[in-house]
């Protein structure tokens, strides 16, 4: 057989005698985790913490499988601002832990009547939350509730991500430009100091003897 050992270095092609004798010494197990290759491949390992590792695995799988389902979250055609705001919130957290999500427009009384109240509700939702997800399944009216279910879109997230970051580059862009150009075109602003005309000089020079003529 072709022996492992805890490590998940191979130790070569050993006889089982030689092979459970290594085990032994390392007071630990010899496994035989593949039976069907050419030779079999056998391992030395501590098979309770083995299949203890495996159990636990499996456990996070399936929590994992089941944790990710549907939700649900219900809005009232008249509902106000602020309780539209805190719900919508939480169908985006929602949305982010990879549930899907049913959003229900309850209506009351004379309120089926109106499904444009409804409906409008709806896609105030789907403005929200667009950029985070997609519409599956269109409102439709069920009985005396409306209802649309919203899926992840892991695409337009991403897009939205590649928006906003371009977004974000155009702005410092746009700040950096007008700030640099400023600084550049200060010295080109400020005039240099005037020299001395030579004839303005030797006028000034003459004007004294002149005056002392004149005198």
């Amino acid at each position: 057989m072709r022996l492992v050992d805890p490590d998940g270095q191979q130790l070569g092609i050993r006889p089982l005698p030689e092979a459970l004798t290594i085990a032994r010494q390392l007071d630990l197990d010899l496994v035989e985790v593949a039976p069907l290759a050419n030779p079999p491949v056998c391992r030395i390992m501590d098979y309770g913490k083995f299949k203890f590792d495996e159990a636990q695995k499996a456990k996070e799988s399936r929590r994992k499988t089941t944790s990710v389902g549907i939700k649900e979250m219900k809005y009232r055609p008249k509902i106000g601002p602020g309780d539209f705001e805190t719900k919508t919130r939480q169908v985006l957290r929602f949305l982010s832990e990879g549930h899907k999500v049913k959003v229900t427009i309850m209506f009351r009384g004379r309120e089926v009547f109106h499904p444009e109240l409804g409906k409008r509700i709806l896609d105030r939702v789907a403005e929200h939350v667009d950029g985070t997800a997609r519409v599956e399944s269109e409102p439709r009216l069920d009985g005396r509730n409306m209802v649309m279910v919203l899926a992840p879109d892991k695409r337009a997230k991403q897009a939205a991500a590649a928006r906003a970051a371009q977004h974000d580059h155009d702005s410092e862009a746009g700040v950096g430009g007008p700030g640099a150009g400023e600084a550049a075109a200060g010295p080109l602003s400020a005039p240099a100091p005037a020299a001395p005309a030579p004839g303005a000089e030797a006028g000034a020079g003459d004007g004294g003897p002149a005056g002392e003529g004149g005198r």
